[in-house]
Order: C-alpha cells, then sequence, then structure tokens
C-alpha cells in the first residue's frame, strides 16, 4: 500500500467526527452520519465500533475528546509525487484538473508502468479533441444539472441517433477502458458509449420535475467470507454500483448490489474471480449462468 489509512477515507471520517467532538457538538447519531458521508460502503461496520469501544482511545463514552485542537491532515511527499503521477492519466486529465502546487513535484511513476492484462485493448480515445470536447460537455451538463443534445452512431458506427436527453451519472468501465454516459430521454433510461457520440452540447436547465431517473431494477444478493482481504476486494471491484453491506457473522457478509442489465456479463465475470470467497443467493438466472460458465470451463480441461 502506497498510503496509510490514516491518510485515506478513514482519516478523514474520524478527523471530521473528532472536529465535532473538540467543538463539544457530537453527538452519537452523527458518527454514523459522518462516516457514511465520508467514509466507504463498509466503514460503516468498523469505524463507529472501533471508536465506542475504546480501541481507538479518541473519544470517551461522553463523546469527549482529549484533543485540544481538530486534526489536520497535510500532504507528504509521497502523497504530492503520487498526485502529480496522476496528471500523466489522460482519463484524470478529461476532469480538467488544476496543477497549482505540484508544479515542482516529481511524477511518482509514469504511465508506461503499467501492463494491463484483463482488460479490452479497443479502449475509449482519451486523448482524442472531439472525444474531450463531448466528455466535459457532458460534465458540465451534470455539475450543473443541465440537459444535453446528443447524437452518436449505433453499436455499427452506420447510423446515427440525435437525443435531448437528461444526463444521471457518467461511468467507467475498467474492463472495457471505456466511458459510458447514462441518461433519461422521456421514460426510458439510455446508456451511450461516450466514444460513439458524434455531439454533445449542454443546454438549458432541467427542473427537479422533469428528473425521474428509474434506478437499477436487477438485484444481486451473495454472501462473502471476508479471508484474505475480500471485503475490501469487493468493495473496490463494485465501488461504481449501488449496493448494500450487512455483517452477518464475524467474517460472513451480505452483499446487495443494483445493476443495470447491459453490466450484467462484466459483473458475472468479476463474481467469479473471488472463488468459493463468494456465495450468489439470488437471482436463479444468474446462479445459472455461472454454472454454465464453470461448466464449459470444466470440459474445455479435460
Amino acid at each position: 500500500m502506497l498510503f496509510s489509512e490514516i491518510y485515506g477515507s478513514y482519516f478523514r471520517a474520524v478527523a471530521a467526527i473528532l472536529e465535532e467532538a473538540v467543538n463539544g457538538t457530537l453527538r452519537e447519531e452523527r458518527i454514523n452520519e459522518i462516516v457514511r458521508e465520508k467514509g466507504f460502503g463498509e466503514s460503516v461496520l468498523n469505524i463507529p465500533a472501533k471508536l465506542k469501544s475504546g480501541e481507538w482511545a479518541l473519544i470517551g463514552p461522553d463523546l469527549t475528546t482529549p484533543l485540544k485542537r481538530g486534526p489536520s491532515m497535510p500532504l507528504s511527499t509521497l502523497q504530492v509525487r503520487w498526485m502529480k503521477a496522476l496528471l500523466s492519466d489522460p482519463r484524470v486529465r478529461l476532469f480538467s484538473p488544476s496543477p497549482e502546487g505540484l508544479e515542482d513535484a516529481e511524477p511518482l511513476y509514469a504511465q508506461d508502468a503499467f501492463v494491463y492484462f484483463d482488460r479490452y485493448m479497443d479502449g475509449d480515445p482519451f486523448g482524442d479533441e472531439a472525444y474531450i470536447r463531448n466528455f466535459r460537455a457532458a460534465l458540465t451538463a451534470l455539475r450543473e444539472k443541465r440537459k444535453l443534445d446528443v447524437s452518436y452512431l449505433d453499436g455499427h458506427g452506420k447510423k446515427e441517433h440525435s437525443w435531448h436527453l437528461i444526463p444521471h451519472r457518467l461511468e467507467y468501465s475498467a474492463k472495457d477502458d471505456k466511458f459510458r454516459l447514462i441518461g433519461r430521454v422521456r421514460r426510458m433510461n439510455l446508456t451511450i458509449n461516450m466514444a460513439r457520440i458524434v455531439k454533445c452540447e449542454a443546454m438549458e436547465a432541467y427542473t427537479p420535475d422533469e428528473y425521474e431517473f428509474a434506478p437499477a431494477k436487477n438485484e444481486l444478493v451473495m454472501e462473502l467470507v471476508d479471508e484474505r482481504n475480500a471485503l475490501e476486494r469487493a468493495m473496490l471491484h463494485f465501488s461504481h454500483l449501488e449496493k448494500e453491506t450487512e455483517r452477518l457473522e464475524n467474517d460472513l457478509y451480505r452483499v446487495t448490489l443494483r445493476y443495470q442489465r447491459d453490466d450484467e456479463i462484466e459483473l458475472l465475470i468479476r463474481v467469479l474471480s473471488f472463488g468459493p470467497k463468494l456465495r450468489v443467493i439470488s437471482p436463479p438466472g444468474f446462479i445459472e449462468q455461472i454454472k454454465e460458465r464453470l461448466n464449459r470451463q470444466k470440459k474445455l480441461r479435460t
């Protein structure tokens, strides 16, 4: 690990809790609220318990703290160099990050230091000017809650479609190395690969009444045994999905994921990568797909 947990989300969540404790305004229900806001999905299972039990001797039973001042989080040299390296990533540059304060830092690594063996080779053209322009137009519309005028090519690259849509989110697939724009057209959810977009322009703002995005209807329920950091890996693998995590026993968790049907194949591959540490409970159709894949692999080996 490049960074200690104290310089990650755990530190930020605990720092916010301690800030309220120093000011004398901390309430018990606020602990969980802060952790949900600043931590990961599973953080609410760990941080409040460690604080309340006294394992982390930072707050007492009366929710006061021995600290006299709120904590601060200065950046280490390692972090500064890592941030400078991120600026060389063409995907990161799509978001127009500011290099202020990093001008004299030496990048921690170069982009060619990584060799990817588990993703497709036809990723998005992140350096293409038209792609960058369309991506930033979509990003502006999302941030400013504006409609989008979008024209894009179909899967065969021949027929062009045009819509006025209300954007919901931008989604990145690590497996495909592609961004997708998720939006709403009339009463229909629409998913468009960013690389297929020919034109993308931000329009007027939409009203709350116009924004009705139907949530993902497919739900996957799994049981996970937290051995060899399986829970941490699962939270990372499925970080882009809406999810709920519940502890059943000491090292046994129930994880519920909600996803779009277009993502099912990629999700299936990721679930299989966990082996026996992850067991799918429902839906039956997903379980059948797992059995078919495993039987196919078994036949290839014999």
